[in-house]
């Protein structure tokens, strides 16, 4: 897995921390004479650059993102001051929806916007194989950027590199220090003390876990059953789906729906969870109403943000162990990013090149690191005085001795990712048992592989 290479440096980081045209005279061409040549000759004039639009399809439309689309914009006033003519328009689009939907469509249809928000893994291998995606290769070593990025793996394809992550994540749980003083509690190390934990803070008439997964955002669901069948059945098992060699009815990931099934069966996750959407999930945690919430490091905003109500008293920890080969690992990687499109112009092709100048810089993802807690996807000099919540994910990231491993979704097919999103909702919502589940997943995913 992409283990040590980039997680040893992020230890490292935290210990150190025109074209001119000119009038002229014109020829009576019709006549086969000329007109007279104008006796007053006009002084020389530069037009101006003829315009072109150019799309930005990203994702920062929450909340919680607007620093992230701050800076964004920043970048697209000084690309559109440096190259002549341009004039980008952004299309904000809730990242499901992008991913799922509208992107899909476009790359099938062949006509994606110049710049758009991509996955890595299987997303990145599809378009490109399709030709739709831009090798950025060459332009990478052009701007001298080709090893400025912890780890590019997730968009290289056949050796070449198709989409650049803005920002690197870590999953795992944030929880209220103070609602666990209060029960008495500590950041448990095993799978049991986990349930007593639960146990207790349910005692006390605290919701344990916080959880939207419901009303299309099955995803939020699987990013703790992600970690549950990786903890019992090591991370081979998920690299396995899509060669036949692993599978969803092998005993650890049956044993990890049971294990996300027993928690609702308690009352330890939300009661409303499928009611709810992921922000409010999200709002319900950081408002104070529940003690834990399992989210990815991208959440640091929502939590440390204005309307947050516990700023001063969350932490962060990684799953406690289950006793399986996956124990010891976390969650992370390099995923999201920006791709670009092959069919580019050649004035087109100017300004993607200018915008990644601009936007992948140590300064940006430093300003993202203490504005939002995002991971940095760069290698940075210099990580400053980051402290606070953004500093224990980074510790917790560093703790995972075995390192990190990617997100389910970027090394299985979409059509498996979508069903799981669906059956997890059904999971929780009590309208299939976890045997159900897990043979519902092995027909799709035994329909996909046949597929490709």
């Amino acid at each position: 897995m992409k283990k040590t290479k980039w997680l040893s440096v992020v230890m490292a980081l935290t210990m150190a921390a025109t074209t001119a045209a000119c009038g002229g005279g014109t020829a009576d061409t019709k006549t086969g004479g000329s007109t007279p040549a104008n006796t007053t000759a006009k002084p020389a004039e530069t037009d101006k650059a003829k315009e072109f639009k150019m799309t930005i399809r990203h994702i920062n439309v929450r909340e919680t993102a607007k620093n992230t689309l701050a800076m964004l914009q920043d970048v697209v006033k000084t690309t559109e001051s440096q190259v002549p003519g341009l004039k980008f328009e952004l299309d904000g689009v809730e990242d499901v929806v992008n991913r799922d939907q509208k992107l899909k469509a476009e790359m099938a249809a062949g006509n994606p916007p110049p710049i758009f928000n991509l996955f890595g893994g299987d997303d990145t291998k599809n378009y490109s194989k399709a030709g739709r995606l831009l090798d950025l290769t060459p332009i990478l070593t052009e701007l001298g950027l080709k090893d400025k990025f912890m780890n590019l793996s997730e968009f290289t394809v056949d050796g070449k590199i198709y989409g650049l992550p803005d920002a690197g994540y870590v999953e795992g749980v944030f929880y209220n220090t103070k609602m666990f003083a209060d029960a008495g509690v500590q950041v448990p190390k095993t799978w049991d003390e986990f349930l007593k934990v639960c146990e207790a803070l349910k005692a006390k008439g605290i919701t344990p876990i916080a959880m939207g997964g419901g009303s299309g955002d099955g995803w939020v669901i699987n990013m703790m059953l992600n970690t549950l069948f990786v903890r019992l059945g090591g991370t081979q098992i998920q690299e396995n789906f899509t060669k036949g060699s692993s599978k969803w009815t092998d005993a650890p990931v049956v044993e990890a729906f049971k294990k996300l099934d027993e928690l609702k069966q308690k009352g330890y996750i939300d009661k409303n969870v499928i009611a709810m959407k992921y922000p409010d999930g999200q709002a319900k945690f950081y408002t104070g109403q529940a003690a834990m919430l399992f989210d990815g490091s991208w959440a640091i905003a929502g939590i440390t943000g204005e309307k947050s109500t516990i700023k001063d008293t969350v932490s962060f920890f990684n799953f406690p162990s289950m006793g399986g080969p996956g124990d010891d690992t976390i969650n992370g990687g390099f995923s999201n990013g920006y791709g670009f499109s092959s069919k580019l112009n050649e004035n087109e092709l100017k300004a993607v090149k200018a915008f990644i100048k601009n936007y992948f810089t140590e300064a940006n993802q430093l300003r993202e690191l203490k504005a939002s807690g995002r991971i940095p996807a760069m290698k940075l000099a210099d990580i400053g005085d980051t402290k606070g919540l953004v500093a224990e994910v980074v510790k917790a990231q560093v703790a995972a001795k075995k390192g990190a491993f990617p997100a389910f979704d970027s090394l299985v097919q979409a059509t498996v990712k979508k069903t799981l999103e669906a059956t997890s909702e059904e999971l929780l919502g009590g309208k299939v048992t976890p045997e159900k589940a897990a043979e519902k997943m092995q027909q799709a995913q035994d329909e996909a592989n046949k597929a490709k």
